[in-house]
């Protein structure tokens, strides 16, 4: 889908000062989608901050080397937050993700952008744009970083292309296409290497991690005729095997590989005492209408919750929800 990215152009020629942020847990789109932007906007001569509710996981350390994105309340203060000219919000139009970001957002003297590829949507304020065509948060940053005739840098096309790589499962997701590829390609001829980035991404895992993978696919279970499968994920699973919740990364996907899957979902137990879920779908399941129902939200094949509560509480709430899903 063609954007017109002449509102958010004019915004940012007549503004100097920008904040950027996404939503808890950070992913590759969520991260490379703030650094891309800021590399873009910093080469036109604007000041740019990035702001999130929560840190990136360890993983993804090797994007942001200099530690650009803040977490609120920690390394950066919510009047700290507030004290720009616009405040971008990328890979998110849903409160629940923003956390006390979002109470930044709703008290803001700033301009408020939103842009994003997520079908789900709640009414963040300003100007939003949106395509739910585009395969990433990344592809579309792409285009406006192209639109204001900025220069993509080496460091900026490594995040994007992260950011559109993960985003499709390295490109197998149906919702690559054409254009998707084609972004991919520029992004590797301005300095993206994808054989190193697919390295730092998926073949630097601890030994603790494997050890988790082993045990949670251990006791994979498998429901409605082979439909359904789904996985779960309780503290002491961490605590034995010397892992951490970022270390779940990607376990669902496992799933799915299972023939005659229609869906799969994992429960994560965290420190918090919530518990998060991620969805996935094949093409003939919209795992996104479930999560919505728990505040959550994504996309058709791949979308999350958070649920308050005991992993018990959290399991009788979402298998049913899912078994009526792929019935």
């Amino acid at each position: 889908m063609a954007i017109d990215w002449s509102l958010l152009i004019e915004i940012i020629r007549s503004n100097d000062r920008f904040v950027l942020s996404s939503h808890l847990r950070p992913d590759a789109d969520a991260l490379g989608s703030e650094l891309g932007l800021a590399d873009a906007l910093e080469s036109l001569g604007k000041s740019v901050r990035i702001v999130n509710p929560s840190a990136a996981s360890p993983n993804l350390a090797f994007l942001d080397p200099n530690g650009r994105a803040k977490k609120i309340g920690e390394t950066m203060t919510a009047d700290e937050a507030r004290d720009t000219d616009v405040h971008i919000v990328v890979d998110t139009c849903a409160w629940s993700q923003l956390q006390e970001v979002g109470e930044v957002i709703r008290t803001t003297a700033a301009q408020k952008v939103i842009i994003d590829h997520h079908v789900s949507s709640d009414d963040l304020g300003g100007l939003v744009i949106k395509d739910t065509t585009a395969a990433a948060t990344g592809e579309l940053i792409f285009e406006l970083a192209q639109a204001l005739g900025a220069e993509i840098r080496e460091e900026a096309a490594t995040a994007l292309y992260c950011a559109i790589a993960t985003d499709t499962g390295w490109f197998r997701f149906p919702s690559t296409t054409s254009r998707t590829m084609h972004i991919a390609g520029q992004l590797i001829d301005a300095g993206a290497k994808p054989h190193v980035l697919y390295s730092l991404l998926y073949e630097q895992h601890s030994a603790a991690r494997m050890r988790l993978t082993g045990r949670v696919l251990g006791r994979l279970t498998v429901d409605c005729d082979g439909r359904l499968a789904y996985l779960t994920v309780s503290r002491e699973d961490f605590k034995e095997t010397g892992s951490v919740p970022a270390d779940t990364e990607d376990l669902v996907n496992a799933v799915l590989q299972i023939g005659g899957t229609k869906a799969a979902f994992i429960a994560i137990e965290q420190p918090n005492q919530t518990v998060k879920v991620s969805f996935r779908g094949r093409v003939d399941t919209n795992v996104a209408v479930v999560a919505e129902q728990f505040g959550g939200g994504g996309h058709k094949q791949a979308a999350g919750a958070t649920l308050p509560g005991s992993l018990a509480e959290a399991l009788a709430k979402v298998l049913p929800a899912m078994q009526q899903a792929v019935s």
